[in-house]
């Protein structure tokens, strides 16, 4: 494997990875493919936009033809596919363009995949497709229990793809990660959301009772398991990426205001969102058996992402304006105070 596709590659993981590949395989080309959408931002590539092994194409996963061309023109051998709607909130208020991105959207690449003999195809997908689980771990031979549109939309585009890997042999390989963190995530998102209103002494709205259980992944741990997954992987197969960095969201919304010395007052609680799954975890021990392990500790992580946000706000600041406000307001109205 030599040319890589990213799509979704201007998003937050997939952006990760392309500066992650780049660094790590310096024989490879990558080719990102995004729509960019609302949270695809070519600002996330600006430090590798002149680097002769990258290029972009801009371009949507359900339009069939643009795909096959890039494929062919860009002689790609392997695809790593981000792009997905991914907001569990927008897909309650949506749920029919998540439906169509994560389910036809994935059709649309495998097919490709099969005209064209690539070599590795690896979908990335999401704990969320398994549900909630009260205790102990999944695995990934458990049922898939999706509670939104947008866990059901990547269940269904994970079905997919071992269909056509037992149908066809396309040699598809599904990750399913847990909630990843760091720089360059979209601010709706709960970790970079709190930071940059916690920066602005903006409430933080928590869901619930603040005790749903989240396992966090620096992304860069999550780079590295999907990188390890497209070349040591078993296709056909699904790898569950997880950390084990379990934590109640109150615990986690706390730790992010220490780490800014901004006082607890800021916590708002504000009515669950439907389908609220209460916890996931994963059980990791298959992709360990490639010899993956985690690099970041927690703490440390966190700490870091904090301090991006704080230094990048020419980043952030301009996403949280114009439809961000409008989204947020509809999302979180009865929070006591919402400013731009």
């Amino acid at each position: 494997m030599r040319n890589i596709l990213v799509t979704g590659g201007a998003g937050f993981i997939g952006s990760n990875f392309v500066r992650y590949m780049l660094e790590k395989h310096p024989d490879y080309r990558v080719v990102v493919y995004d729509k960019l959408t609302y949270a695809g931002n070519l600002d996330n590539l600006r430090d590798v936009e002149d680097d002769p092994r990258y290029a972009f194409v801009h371009g949507d996963i359900c339009d069939a033809e643009a795909v096959e061309r890039t494929v062919r023109e860009h002689k790609i051998d392997a695809i790593v596919n981000f792009a997905a709607l991914t907001h569990v909130d927008r897909s309650i208020m949506e749920p029919g363009s998540f439906i169509l991105t994560d389910v036809y959207g994935t059709y649309v690449l495998l097919e490709a995949a099969r005209k064209h003999d690539i070599e590795r195809c690896v979908m990335v997908s999401t704990d969320e497709v398994y549900g909630s689980i009260e205790r102990g771990s999944f695995s990934e031979a458990d049922a898939l229990d999706p509670s939104s549109p947008y866990s059901a939309s990547k269940a269904g585009g994970d079905l997919i793809a071992r269909a056509y890997y037992k149908t066809f042999g396309v040699p598809a390989i599904i990750t399913r990660g847990s909630n990843t963190f760091g720089p360059f995530q979209y601010p709706e998102k709960v970790i970079p959301l709190f930071i940059t209103n916690a920066i602005d002494d903006l409430p933080l709205p928590l869901y619930g009772d603040g005790l749903n259980v989240r396992d966090w992944i620096y992304v860069l741990d999550h780079c590295e398991a999907i990188d390890v997954v497209l070349h040591r992987g078993t296709p056909g197969e699904i790898y569950n990426i997880g950390a084990g960095n379990e934590l109640p969201n109150i615990e986690l919304t706390k730790l992010i205001l220490k780490l800014l010395g901004k006082s607890e007052s800021l916590i708002q609680y504000v009515k669950d969102r439907p389908g609220h799954d209460r916890r996931y975890s994963l059980d990791c021990s298959k992709i360990k058996a490639l010899g993956w392990r985690c690099r970041y500790n927690f703490e440390e992580a966190l700490e870091r992402t904090v301090k991006w946000y704080v230094e990048n706000e020419w980043w952030w600041r301009k996403i949280k304006s114009g439809e961000y406000w409008e989204y947020y307001r509809r999302q979180y109205e009865g929070l006591t105070r919402i400013d731009e």
